[in-house]
């Protein structure tokens, strides 16, 4: 079972694969810089190397890089849009650097100028990244709030299908959290919500599953994550979903709360738990 949790690069990127070791992860997802500014690193050889060979000797993978919470692909505004588009550039550039398998990014809003518009937006944006080798751009999945897009999964079929990129290069990350906020119910519904995963997007284009309980009831639109069986979604929506034969050769990344006094340890145990 591929199951970890996204963790700080401090003090070094490198010190990741120590911190996911710590709370028992063997996959995991980390920050290129601040999320909430425009900054990127940009790895050394000596950098890379050390990140590379920390995760080859503790045997973690996959990785994912977690955009910045600024990239706006869908925006109307034409500056917001490039510096969206190099950002991200810079955050797939570093992980090549690092051999980080994945780029996972919120597609973004369109603020009133349109779903139309803001799908073609999306679409021009992503046709003018480089994306390199070895590195697949996932789209993930978002609680529906405003305007942002990403909410319904045939959403994000539309997102990867309308770019000229080649469909290997793109993929979809599912949050648990967003699901439940848009109004996939993954507890009674789940084989429903699983149905309809398959018809509007296509199984095989999930590459990573966010795990996150939510604080909020279904269909709340709200993105507020809670510890792993303690939200709304419960035990048994993370039991359908550890279970799932259609999940099963997915690396699942929790972002649960870490500012109360519970760590990452503690769900990633409590998701093992759940496992039959």
């Amino acid at each position: 079972m591929k199951i970890g949790a996204h963790v700080s690069v401090a003090s070094g990127v490198e010190k990741a694969i120590e911190r996911q070791e710590d709370v028992g992860g063997n996959c995991g997802q980390i920050f290129a810089g601040s999320p909430r500014t425009w900054t990127v690193a940009e790895y050394d050889e000596d950098e890379a190397d050390g990140f590379r060979q920390a995760r080859e000797e503790a045997g973690q993978g996959p990785y994912a890089i977690h955009s910045t919470y600024l990239v706006n692909l869908a925006t109307p505004k034409d500056d917001l849009h490039e510096k969206s588009i190099n950002c991200l550039q810079k955050e797939l550039d570093a992980a090549d650097a690092l051999g980080v398998e994945y780029v996972v990014f919120h597609p973004g809003a369109h603020t009133g100028s349109g779903v139309e518009n803001g799908l073609e937006r999306i679409a021009e944006a992503v046709d003018a990244l480089e994306i390199p080798d070895g590195v697949t751009l996932l789209f993930e999945n978002t609680a529906g709030k405003g305007t942002t897009l990403g909410k319904e999964f045939s959403q994000l079929r539309e997102m990867f299908e309308r770019p000229e990129t080649p469909e290997d290069d793109l993929g979809v990350c599912v949050d648990t959290c967003h699901a439940h906020a848009a109004g996939y119910d993954l507890t009674d519904g789940f084989d429903d919500m699983v149905e309809e995963l398959d018809a509007d997007l296509g199984i095989e284009n999930v590459e990573v599953l966010h795990l996150n309980d939510s604080k909020d009831p279904l269909g709340s639109e709200k993105d507020n994550h809670e510890h792993i069986g303690e939200g709304e979604i419960g035990d048994e929506g993370f039991r359908n979903v550890v279970n799932a034969d259609e999940f099963d050769r997915l690396p699942m990344v929790l972002e649960t709360p870490t500012s109360d006094g519970k760590s990452y340890k503690e769900n990633i145990e409590k998701i093992r738990s759940l496992v039959s």
